[in-house]
This record gives C-alpha cells, sequence and structure tokens, in this order.
C-alpha cells in the first residue's frame, strides 16, 4: 500500500486536486444514495473529509475514516464546532473496521481507497465492510482500472471486487472523470462502482 502519511508530511496530495476537480461528478454520485430511513454512513479512506460532509448534509449520520491522523486532524478542523449534522472523523484502519467499535453502516464510500491495498488486504477490507454492514447495505466505490502502471499507483478490476466482496452486488455505475488526473493515473480508466449487500 502506498505510504500515504508520508505523502501527506511531503505535501504530495494529487488525489485531493482530483477530488477538487471532479467535485461536481463526485457529489452528483453520493447525492444519488439518500438515506432511506435514519442511516449511517462511513467514509473509508476519507483523508481530510472533503466528501464526508456531503454525506451528513444529504440525511447520513456520517463518519469519515483514515489511518492518517495528520488527515483526520485536518478534517475535524474544518469541520469545526458540532452544530446540527456535521460528521465525525475517527482514526482506524479498513483492514480492521469490524474491531473499531464503530457499530455498523447502511452506506460506505469508497473514494479511491480499494486500489492501493494488494489482494490479501482487499480481502480482509471485504470481509471487514461486510461484518460492518446493515441489512441490505449499500457501497459507492471509485476505483483506478487496472493499467501497466499498477505497481506504483494501483488499480483494480471488477473481478477483484467481485473476489474482495463476494456477497454483494457488483455494478458498474459510469466512467469516473478523468479531470485533474494527471499522467499515469490518466491512462488508468476510472469506474464507479455501486455494491449492494446480498439478501438484505
Amino acid at each position: 500500500m502506498m505510504n500515504y502519511a508520508l505523502m501527506y508530511r511531503l505535501g504530495l496530495t494529487p488525489w485531493e486536486r482530483y477530488g477538487e476537480r471532479s467535485r461536481e461528478q463526485i457529489v452528483g454520485i453520493l447525492e444519488r444514495e439518500k438515506p432511506r430511513r435514519h442511516g449511517r454512513a462511513l467514509d473509508i479512506g476519507c483523508g481530510r473529509g472533503k466528501f464526508t460532509p456531503v454525506l451528513a448534509r444529504i440525511g447520513w449520520d456520517a463518519t469519515g475514516l483514515d489511518y492518517v491522523p495528520a488527515a483526520i486532524a485536518a478534517a475535524k478542523h474544518d469541520a469545526g464546532p458540532g452544530r446540527g449534522n456535521v460528521p465525525r472523523y475517527v482514526v482506524g484502519d479498513a483492514t480492521t473496521l469490524s474491531t473499531q467499535g464503530l457499530g455498523t453502516f447502511d452506506l460506505f464510500v469508497d473514494i479511491g481507497c480499494i486500489q492501493g491495498f494488494n489482494p490479501g488486504q482487499r480481502q480482509l477490507v471485504g470481509h471487514e465492510v461486510t461484518a460492518s454492514a446493515n441489512p441490505g447495505a449499500r457501497l459507492l466505490m471509485l476505483a483506478f482500472g487496472p493499467s501497466r502502471f499498477q505497481g506504483s499507483i494501483g488499480g483494480v478490476a471488477r473481478e477483484d471486487i467481485e473476489t474482495a466482496f463476494p456477497r454483494w452486488s457488483v455494478s458498474p455505475v459510469e466512467e469516473a472523470s478523468p479531470t485533474g488526473l494527471g499522467w499515469p493515473m490518466n491512462r488508468t480508466a476510472p469506474m464507479w462502482y455501486r455494491l449492494e449487500l446480498d439478501g438484505g
């Protein structure tokens, strides 16, 4: 997995530039998943919390999770004092999610996180998300596709996602905008997927 903690310390956060330039599409995808009732959402690999507040705004009880303490500290600072439907942020690891006392969720969001894990780690993430999912849970995922640059920037095929999430139905949603992705990320054919827990 890429050393995100080091990249934050060095100020190398190209994923944030992508998020800013593709914000309209990302927000549009998230807004389709309004809660059916009072629901809980988890933003996995939330970074500095650029999109977790969108989930809170559309009605989710939203939590942002990231394993980089500096990113979570920045997200909490930007969130300001707790007023209204404000997301909370926690330092945590997606590969041990169910052991962290966060409870269960109705919606999971992964904007560019799963692609950074190796196959074994993806299996762990799939297991932990499933263990933390309420019946009928949904998962929105934005991921780079496989490419010859996969060793350095990551990437997953639909088959990799299906292997990691065997109890979930996986549907491609639409091609993700490459706007803001520099080379070689703009050669990875990023894709949005929507997963739904079977038997919900």
